[in-house]
């Protein structure tokens, strides 16, 4: 799904970002790299549209030219999740991110700490949804699930077949994986 950034690890070296491709090639990211800043910033409005807002919001003032300003939404993305060199690749084919833990003298302090820099995953679960999928992760069978919250077994079978199409898993496991590397329930 996302082509150029599958398998591409970025980090920030000496004030600027660069990016590892998966055939081991370096490049510093350029406001011409329009194809990978254009992935990079789909990545962030569909699963992390807090985080979207707020880099619009930040980078306002130069929106009218749009290269550049989709430059710097991208690179501060990139700054505050991805700047270490870890020889992980940061976001994967179907868009999921790795996030590091980037050093910075504002943690804490800046505005935009848990909203840019580890922002929450846009996880697209209903209010109806989202109590059966934490049991579901828990561990706990369709029939406890829905004795736990007075519903049918084909409701509650219903809710994780529509939300596994949502988020586009197929199985338990996968789910648990999806969950867990998306911090869901924490």
């Amino acid at each position: 799904m996302y082509r150029l950034l599958t398998n591409t690890e970025f980090f920030a070296y000496e004030g600027e970002v660069w990016y590892r491709l998966p055939d081991a090639s370096l490049h510093k990211l350029c406001e011409s790299d329009s194809e990978i800043i254009l992935e990079l910033i789909d990545v962030i409005s569909t699963f992390y549209p807090m985080a979207y807002d707020a880099l619009c919001l930040e980078y306002k003032g130069c929106a009218l030219n749009h290269s550049y300003y989709r430059y710097r939404i991208a690179t501060r993305f990139i700054r505050c999740n991805f700047a270490q060199l870890d020889n992980i690749p940061d976001i994967s084919d179907n868009g999921r991110c790795s996030f590091e833990f980037v050093q910075c003298p504002l943690r804490g302090e800046c505005r935009y700490d848990n909203v840019i820099c580890r922002p929450k995953f846009n996880h697209k679960l209903s209010a109806a949804e989202f109590p059966v999928l934490r049991l579901w992760y828990a561990g706990l069978s369709i029939e406890t699930i829905a004795d736990r919250l007075c519903l049918s077994p084909h409701t509650v079978h219903n809710h994780i077949r529509h939300a596994y199409q949502r988020l586009n898993v197929h199985s338990r496991s996968e789910f648990v994986l999806y969950a867990s590397q998306n911090n869901l329930f924490k």
